[in-house]
This record gives C-alpha cells, sequence and structure tokens, in this order.
C-alpha cells in the first residue's frame, strides 16, 4: 500500500489489478481516494465481492473472460459483476482465441452503462517481431500460429496488436469500423480518466495514427510529425 500510494503521486496514470478476495474493500477505497485506478482480476471472486470492490472505487475489469471467475446460472462471478455494473469498464482481448466472436457479441448486448468494453491487446515482447520463443519466470513461451503458450499449452499473453483486433472486431464480431475505434481510443480513454488522449482536439496533442479503408497500419505521427510509414498489409 506504501509503494503504490507513494507511486501515485509519482506518475501520470496509474492502474493497478487487484483480486478482490486478496484485498479489503477498505484498501481499495484508499488506493482510489488517492487516484490509483483499481481495475479488478486474475480472481476467483464471486459477483457479490466483485460488486463491492466497485462500491469501494473500483472502475475496471482486467481482460473480461480471461483469468477470472466466469458467469453461471447460479454465481455471475467477475464477469458477471463487469456486465451488470455500470461503473465498471472491462478491458477485452479480440484476437479470436482469448474470447470468442459470439462472447463478445453477447458482452457487448448485456454491458451495462456508462462505463463500456474496450480494446486491449494484452501483448508480449513477440509482438512486431520475428521471435518464436522467450523465458519468463523461467518459463519458456512458445509462439505459434498467432498464440503464446506454456509448453503444456496453457495461453500465457497475446500476440496481438491493435489494428489486429480492429480487424476481428470488424469482419468476425460485426461492430462498425467506427464502434470498433471508439472501443481503441475513446473508450480506454475515459476508463483512464484521460482527457489528452483518445480523440483530435484542436489544441490536444497529435499523437496518431492513419489506418486504411482495411484497418491496416500505414502511419504514425507524434507530436504532429510522421515518424514513420508503416505498410503492415500482407
Amino acid at each position: 500500500m506504501d509503494l503504490l500510494l507513494d507511486a501515485v503521486n509519482r506518475l501520470p496514470i496509474l492502474l493497478v489489478t487487484v483480486a478482490p478476495e486478496n484485498v479489503t474493500p477498505e484498501q481499495i477505497k484508499t488506493l482510489t481516494d488517492a487516484g490509483v485506478l483499481v481495475s479488478l482480476g486474475h480472481s476467483d471472486a464471486p459477483y457479490d465481492d466483485c460488486k463491492t470492490a466497485a462500491a469501494h472505487g473500483a472502475t475496471c475489469a482486467t481482460h473480461l473472460f480471461n483469468a477470472m471467475s466466469q458467469f453461471t446460472g447460479r454465481e455471475p462471478g467477475l464477469v458477471g459483476a463487469a456486465l451488470d455494473t455500470p461503473t465498471l469498464h472491462a478491458g477485452l482481448i479480440a484476437d479470436g482465441i482469448h474470447v470468442c466472436a459470439a462472447s463478445i457479441r453477447t458482452a457487448l448486448a448485456a454491458k451495462q452503462g456508462p462505463a463500456a468494453v474496450f480494446l486491449v491487446t494484452d501483448a508480449m515482447s513477440t509482438v512486431g517481431s520475428d521471435i518464436t520463443e522467450f523465458t519468463l519466470d523461467g518459463r519458456t513461451i512458445y509462439r505459434r500460429d498467432g498464440r503464446l503458450t506454456l509448453a503444456d499449452g496453457t495461453l500465457a499473453g497475446a500476440d496481438l496488436n491493435m489494428p489486429t483486433a480492429l480487424r476481428f472486431m470488424t469482419s468476425k464480431v460485426g461492430v462498425s469500423p467506427d464502434e470498433a475505434l471508439k472501443m481503441a481510443t475513446s473508450k480506454p480513454a475515459k476508463m483512464l480518466q484521460n482527457t489528452q488522449v483518445g480523440q483530435l482536439l484542436s489544441d490536444g496533442v497529435a499523437n496518431f495514427v492513419h489506418l486504411d479503408d482495411d484497418l491496416y497500419l500505414t502511419a504514425v505521427w507524434q507530436s504532429g510529425t510522421p515518424v514513420s510509414d508503416v505498410i503492415s498489409k500482407p
């Protein structure tokens, strides 16, 4: 707690994922009162505990459906709490591996707002490279067919970039390009409570990318200056 409360005064944004069963509601409130953004995840907590965490200031769920208690008829779990709680945003890994298209459509239809579902990559260091394996905490992570797994096949992070997630959302889930782009920009910015990113403003910092009509990355700007010409279409 001391480390986090010190860090929030040093960093522009501090987002922390906690498992509700491993912290108290009072600890969550202390963190959020200090300005820490608290997300719920990597958790087997029941629905009621997740709702209590949200009532004490938690505002997000970390990579919806993955590493969390699932929705069932008698116990909605963290998945149910994320979808049923208007103040809980929810990150989503849209690669068709971590969550299938039908589950994404169901989540989008069920989500209560104003908080929203937004896109995350959960990408490991392989993204954008030709690395086929690496070691993390003494375990080898293998990269095969768009997956990152341990030797036994357990998913170990994602091999996903944001344009690929956008294409999956539009082509497989059926979301409009406009809505998919909001899920990658303005909706996560709202979760971060940051009005300087996620939208183009006349007096804003001009950091943005250009995507073609097929949602492939073609160029990048930082502070209004083009820094890279990118051809990402196969």
